[in-house]
């Protein structure tokens, strides 16, 4: 489920001592301190994590192996022949397939021969207990998986869709980007604390598609949902998970407000370089901690203003589009060295081919 935004009373809160934040401080100033930014050249930012989620495979990657992991049906296969890609004929979800495609077309003229298996569910399939490793890549896990994760078909389009603002998902990521400049059990306890503490919280569930009864939205209607754009009124926002990873996380740094990240489980290609205290405030998934932050972030305004925009400068300089194509290249490019065999075409297989550029949110 998707719910709304948090709004804080100033008023509400009980002033604290200067000394009651002083660890906290502390801790903001030595890991700002110790901070340093990352490179963004040839989307180096990033590249720790394609490294990390390579290495199972420097015992190189077999014919038999990719064979095994075809046959698992874990994801769609896709094969790059003669710098042209093709695919199988199903997909279980035609449009994230697309969001894929976009980008191994935009770089396909650079990629030497390859074959892969994309999984475009919104789990990890490759436990860390699965001998011998499957390469499968997918665009969030946690560290209880050995997928590897590539930049989400959300980045052109796919999903997810909110209805009734999105029906279509969440829009391209390059014009979302523009604008903005301009289901899970884990959030209850914020809705529950909204409604005990309504000057100090502001936040309800809205409706998705499996919404079904108010039992869905803890004994109350729905709220009405409310566009990205209008998230920017607000000065704090929380990032909660959805099944994964939450697919907005990207887009609430765009606001400029404070983002408070519920969490640290799941994970994206581009989440280990934001760190917590430099770029956003980190809540503990249980929450009992988001009052006192609450408070804390209230009476130190200076230094919440700081993260908010260390936040939104890194999303803005190493979150471009051009740095989500340049990671697919890399990425495919470095899985290409890792297979011991020359891929062959399948007859079977779909050419996929360019599609004219969406220009629609």
């Amino acid at each position: 489920m998707f719910f709304t935004l948090l709004q804080v009373c100033v008023l509400c809160l009980v002033p604290a001592s200067g000394q009651q934040w002083k660890k906290i401080r502390a801790k903001i100033s030595d890991v700002a301190k110790g901070h340093t930014p990352c490179n963004p050249v040839n989307c180096s930012c990033h590249l720790s994590v394609l490294q990390d989620d390579l290495r199972p495979f420097k015992g190189r990657i077999s014919e038999d192996l990719m064979a095994a992991t075809v046959q698992r049906g874990v994801g769609t296969h896709y094969q790059i022949i003669g710098h042209k890609l093709y695919r199988e004929h199903n997909c279980m979800f035609p449009a994230r397939c697309s969001g894929v495609e976009h980008f191994i077309l935009d770089v396909i003229d650079r990629l030497p021969d390859l074959e892969m298996v994309v999984n475009v569910r919104d789990y990890p399939q490759v436990p860390s207990w699965v001998q011998p490793t499957l390469p499968v890549f997918s665009f969030s896990k946690t560290a209880d998986y050995q997928d590897i994760m590539y930049p989400a078909w959300t980045f052109w389009e796919g999903g997810p869709a909110v209805w009734p603002i999105y029906p279509t998902g969440l829009g391209r990521w390059d014009l979302m980007r523009d604008d903005l400049k301009k289901t899970s059990p884990e959030r209850d306890p914020l809705i529950l604390l909204s409604r005990e503490a309504p000057e100090l919280v502001d936040a309800e569930y809205t409706k998705n598609q499996a919404w079904r009864s108010e039992k869905d939205t803890l004994g109350r209607p729905p709220a009405k949902e409310i566009p990205l754009v209008d998230h920017c009124k607000y000065k704090y926002l929380f990032n909660f998970r959805g099944v994964a990873a939450s697919f907005r996380f990207k887009h609430l740094f765009l606001c400029g407000s404070l983002v408070f990240h519920v969490g640290d489980e799941w994970q994206e290609f581009f989440y280990p370089q934001l760190k917590p205290w430099v770029h956003y405030i980190p809540v503990k998934q249980d929450l009992s901690d988001v009052r006192e932050l609450l408070q804390f972030v209230n009476e130190n305004d200076a230094i919440a203003e700081e993260i908010a925009m260390r936040g939104k400068e890194f999303i803005l300089d190493h979150l471009r589009m051009q740095d989500v194509s340049c990671y697919w290249e890399r990425l495919l490019t470095e899985f290409s060295h890792l297979l011991t065999y020359k891929p062959k075409r399948k007859n079977n297989f779909n050419q996929i081919v360019h599609r004219p550029s969406k220009t629609e949110l």
